[in-house]
């Protein structure tokens, strides 16, 4: 197992890059503690779509596009050791183009498995700000959101370590009456890779899976709520460290529920995201 530790390391730090015969860009990466699951000893989903769109905006950027829709497959559990990552270019096109990377992850016989993959589309920006709208309600940061204690608010269920001890919460609305979302800011504490400073749209993909959570409506004493993806559509580039994510959940009568939240960086609203999830009895934190 490689594993690191240290409150001030990245969530990964980078091991090697090789190059394959194709000029894909395979990438080799160590896990830290900070990445480890509420669920059990995996990775939480967060660094993984995290590290997945990482190499998405590396691969062949071009100026003049950012990506617009970023979807992510969790195939199984990604345990907290090494990872590699690679990213290529499925559809290209100078206005609209398809990105599509993959995480894999070793098995028990110590071979690769995937364990994650992730599609984004890359579109041509424009000036269009004299249309500019938005549907979600502009939030703005709260000025104490920095005072307040890491996960301070945040259940007493919930274990305070891992990717949960990561980041820093702060929660303006409860979401106590019936159909009133969750409002909660985020903001990651570590870098996503050791030594590397994270880019606005990897910072709010490391953070916005946690929605699932937020928004949240079971007791996980009784319930597990897993989400079996993570997908995020972006209108707008995300700015400053803090994420806003307004959330609600779903849950349908046959164990299917969908986590939907509303996006927001310091400069508005930016996009939304949407999860679903498998809901079992008897989850984790049995007695």
């Amino acid at each position: 197992m490689t594993l690191t530790s240290g409150g001030g390391d990245g969530l990964y730090v980078l091991l090697k890059t090789e190059e394959e015969a194709d000029g894909t860009v395979v990438e080799t990466f160590s896990s830290s503690e900070g990445v480890l699951s509420a669920w059990g000893p995996i990775q939480h989903g967060g660094p993984v779509c995290g590290i997945l769109t990482r190499a998405i905006e590396r691969c062949q950027p071009r100026v003049g596009t950012r990506l617009s829709r970023i979807a992510v497959e969790i195939l199984g559990p990604v345990p907290v050791d090494e990872v590699r990552v690679q990213a290529r270019v499925v559809r290209p096109g100078r206005r609209i183009e398809l990105v599509q990377a993959s995480l894999e992850a070793r098995d028990e016989s110590g071979e690769w498995r995937p364990a994650a993959t992730a599609s984004a589309w890359r579109l041509a920006t424009q000036p269009t700000d004299d249309v500019e709208r938005h549907a979600d309600p502009v939030i703005a940061v709260p000025d104490d959101v920095g005072v307040v204690d890491t996960g301070l608010h945040l259940p007493d269920i919930w274990p305070r370590t891992g990717f949960i001890s990561s980041v820093h919460w702060h929660i303006t609305e409860s979401g106590d009456e019936p159909g009133q979302p969750t409002m909660a800011w985020i903001k990651l504490l570590r870098p996503l890779v050791e030594g590397e400073e994270t880019t606005p749209t990897v910072r709010l993909m490391t953070v916005a899976d946690v929605a699932n959570g937020v928004g949240a409506r079971l007791d996980p004493l009784v319930h597990t709520f897993l989400n079996a993806d993570v997908t995020v559509h972006l209108h707008a580039q995300p700015a400053g460290e803090w994420t806003g994510i307004r959330a609600e959940t779903s849950v349908g009568p046959d164990g299917i529920g969908l986590s939907a939240a509303s996006l927001h960086g310091s400069n508005g609203p930016v996009g939304r995201i949407a999860q679903t999830l498998l809901v079992e009895r008897h989850g984790p934190f049995d007695a």
